[in-house]
């Protein structure tokens, strides 16, 4: 047994890779609340203008498929410091962009690069020990979680200042600052086995058919991210409406309040270091399906409709960063050797139902309006309740068979 596997991580060690991972993750949200802004500046047509996020995410699913798993591979301290590198420079093109092509190539890149803090997690459950597994995981997943929460009101709040430029600009001061850190702190890590990367890239497929428990954990998440991400479309569409009139400060603020939600990743690691991950789970999508019920009570205070929104947010959030590390700390039980490749094959899942509910979400609310917008975010959570049910009762039938 290695060195590293012997000793625990220590805590300095888990919050740099907390905070690394918030700082990386949050590259790929900044330009959700400035869509207008750069559209209007580089040109970008209205009709185009999602472009700006879409291409981010296609870029972030790329590099979720294509270079996480070299994780496996490659020694890891130098593939995280590479797509660091990598995701400055595209942070850098972006501050610099004066037309819509240079823009969303870097966008496009920033997406590609930022898959370096899902090497990062996997590389965190690899220096823990098998009883801290789930509390490290769950403290390294807090910090993505809150750099998500922060991204889009920190965007917000730095633009109003000052302009969209510096935001891209101070991100990519603050990627490549992540980028020297990690290289002087982290220790090396060459994975034991050595394939081509064909084979390795074939074996997603592999490990998605043979693997239940993946398949099974990116299901769940899938539905409560599509309802996050639809929740996190169509709420500033909400709030800036007639109903609440608040400014992009006040919306800046709404989602700052929301990131209080994050405090249930590390609860959630205890719970499954301690194997309550079945029940786990089920509160967290309970959680998912009450954050969206809330907001069908409709009071006739203004102050109160607010005040239940701010909750539901929390509720929601609170939900999701429980079931990211559930399903991260199961999908991290299968082996050291294929770890990279589940994490990306889990997020890449995932991040597609992220995908889907965003643009359902969108076209719901535009359509049909708020209260189809919230059933439509609660069918997700909904569907993947009653797929854990089956879950449930695979396991109370499995207890009741006799033992041979």
């Amino acid at each position: 047994m290695n060195n590293t596997q012997e000793k625990d991580i220590s805590p300095g060690m888990v919050g740099l890779l907390a905070t690394a991972t918030g700082l990386i993750v949050a590259s790929l949200y900044y330009a959700q609340t400035l869509v207008g802004p750069i559209s209007a500046s580089t040109g970008l047509s209205p009709q185009a203008a999602g472009l700006i996020v879409t291409l981010t995410q296609i870029g972030y699913c790329l590099g979720l498929l294509f270079i996480v798993p070299l994780g496996d591979l490659l020694e890891n301290r130098r593939l995280v410091f590479t797509g660091l590198i990598f995701t400055s420079a595209m942070l850098v093109l972006a501050a610099v962009s004066s037309s819509a092509w240079m823009f969303l190539t870097a966008a496009l890149g920033i997406g590609l690069g930022s898959v370096a803090a899902q090497i990062i997690v996997p590389f965190a459950a690899h220096l823990s020990k098998e009883a801290t597994r789930g509390v490290t995981v769950g403290k390294v997943v807090s910090g993505l979680l809150l750099g998500i929460m922060l991204s889009r009101p920190a965007a917000s709040l730095i633009a109003d200042a000052s302009n969209w430029h510096v935001v891209f600009g101070g991100a990519a001061v603050m990627v490549l600052v992540v980028a020297f850190v990690l290289r002087a702190k982290l220790p090396v890590r060459m994975p034991n086995h050595h394939i081509s990367y064909p084979k390795l890239m074939g074996s997603l497929w592999h490990l998605f058919l043979q693997t239940p428990v993946l398949r099974r954990r990116a299901a769940y998440h899938a539905g409560l991210f599509g309802s996050f991400s639809l929740f996190w479309t169509v709420t500033p569409l909400m709030l800036s409406g007639p109903q609440f009139h608040l400014s992009q400060t006040g919306i800046a603020i709404f989602a700052l309040v929301g990131m209080a939600g994050a405090v249930a990743s590390p609860i959630a690691g205890k719970l499954a270091d301690k194997g309550h991950t079945l029940m786990a789970t089920a509160a967290a999508l309970a959680l998912g399906v009450i954050g969206f019920a809330l907001p069908m009570i409709v009071p006739g205070s203004r102050n109160v409709a607010l005040a239940i929104l701010v909750i539901a947010s929390i509720v929601l959030d609170m939900g999701v960063a429980a079931n990211l590390v559930l399903g991260q700390r199961a999908i991290f039980t299968l082996g050291a050797e294929v770890r990279s490749r589940l994490n990306g094959v889990y997020f890449a899942l995932f991040f597609a139902g992220g995908a889907v509910g965003s643009a359902l979400g969108g076209w719901m609310f535009a359509t049909h309006g708020w209260h189809a917008a919230l059933l439509t975010g609660m069918a997700f959570n909904g569907a993947a309740l009653l797929y854990w049910v089956t879950e449930y009762l695979g396991h109370t039938s499995d207890q009741r068979k006799p033992a041979v």
